[in-house]
């Protein structure tokens, strides 16, 4: 008797991930008369810090990628706390910072402990294999397409054959979903600061543009994390 293969697995997509960034700022919001004035009471103690404001914001989040943290809630925090422009900038900085400690850390430190963690994993087998011959190209895809989680990706990557320099370079795949978190962060500070009173709210108009901004940026990202997983499916066979 002819037996039926099982439908192969369906593909996760990242629009999950900006339902629950979604729900986030819904709950903020709820809370805003609450904690109205603590974004900007914080926004201000780090900007009393001077120049070490951003750095220890940089250091604490890349010490945070080391340490398996996730970095949601910190990259939300930083469109909060210092807007779109500045915000993205802080996290990349960051996130390359600290994804770039694991590596090493992997390559050269804990390779037995990673190994063991992603042993059987037929998605980074293929992963590896293909990175033989396209490192950059195929590092920068999966920062564009997270098929795997963020955190033990790069220690993953520190036990393939990739370049350290095309490591580096191939973190510029980060900014597109860095983009969107920031941006959601950043919307989410501003309605609970005018919320609770701590901050005047914006007009309709601006609030407009404001939101036009942010759904520019959700399908910008979600269609460039689509063409990246397909050429990931198409250059590791998976």
């Amino acid at each position: 008797m002819e037996t039926t293969a099982p439908p192969p697995p369906a593909k996760s997509f990242p629009v999950v991930k900006v339902l629950v960034a979604l729900a986030a700022v819904a709950a903020l919001l709820a809370l805003g008369r609450l904690a109205g004035g603590y974004i900007p009471a914080f926004q201000r103690w780090v900007e009393g810090l001077g120049a070490l404001g951003p750095l220890a914001f940089i250091a604490g989040y890349a010490v945070a990628v080391v340490a398996f943290v996730p970095g949601s809630a910190l990259t939300l925090a930083s469109g909060a706390i210092f807007g779109v422009a500045k915000g993205t900038v802080l996290v990349f900085a960051a996130a390359l910072l600290g994804s770039t400690a694991a590596f090493l850390i992997a390559r050269h430190g804990a390779r037995a402990a990673i190994e063991k963690r992603i042993a059987g994993d037929k998605r980074f087998a293929a992963i590896d294999r293909a990175i033989g011959t396209e490192g950059r190209r195929i590092v920068f895809l999966l920062r564009l397409s997270p098929i795997f989680p963020f955190n033990l990706l790069n220690y993953g990557l520190g036990l393939t054959r990739v370049r350290l320099v095309d490591y580096v370079v191939a973190g510029v795949g980060m900014l597109p979903g860095t983009l969107l978190y920031v941006y959601l962060g950043s919307a989410a500070g501003q309605a609970v600061a005018a919320a609770g009173g701590a901050a005047p709210g914006r007009s309709p108009g601006e609030w407009a543009l404001f939101g036009v901004g942010l759904a520019a940026t959700v399908i910008v990202t979600l269609y460039v994390t689509r063409i990246a997983r397909r050429a990931l499916r198409d250059a590791t066979g998976q």
